[in-house]
């Protein structure tokens, strides 16, 4: 019978930081003193998502959204297909007709999807997802190394 003790992911914490960039810096600085960084893991906890609304969302700017979209693609299919046009109107041509039918499939299915939700969903937004603390994990065999260079890193300022 054999005994086993788990580690934690990412190994046992040297560091602990409000913010990834502190977090990132830590390890930056393990880089800078030639600390095997392979070793090292940046773990954020206590997670919440952030969404931020950035507008709100009618008719109107959901036919434009999707027909810009749409003219992206369209232009992208017509440029493809201009690649086979034998003179230089017949490739016009396929880019101006790839980029109105993109155009218009664009906005027909920006409409239907607005129409689809039913006026729940009349905004705009974006999300990230933050953690609450980043903690820098380290293999148990170069912890203490990792943690003397820490303590050196946090009296810098």
């Amino acid at each position: 019978m054999t005994a086993s003790v788990s580690m934690p992911l990412g190994g046992v914490q040297v560091g602990s930081y409000d913010g990834y960039e502190q977090a990132q810096a830590a390890v930056d600085y393990l880089s800078d003193e030639k600390f095997a960084v392979e070793n090292v893991t940046i773990i954020g906890t206590d997670l919440r998502i952030i969404e931020t609304v950035t507008g709100r969302l009618t008719q109107g700017r959901a036919i434009a959204a999707g027909a810009a979209g749409g003219a992206w693609w369209g232009l992208f299919v017509g440029l493809l297909l201009g690649i086979f046009s034998t003179d230089g109107a017949e490739w016009i041509g396929s880019v101006l007709t790839g980029l109105a039918v993109g155009l218009v499939f664009g906005a027909v299915f920006g409409w239907i999807g607005y129409r689809a939700t039913g006026g729940r969903r009349d905004f705009t937004s974006t999300n990230k997802i933050v953690a609450g603390r980043y903690d820098v994990m380290c293999n148990p065999a170069h912890a203490e190394e990792a943690r003397a260079l820490l303590a050196r890193f946090s009296l810098r300022g």
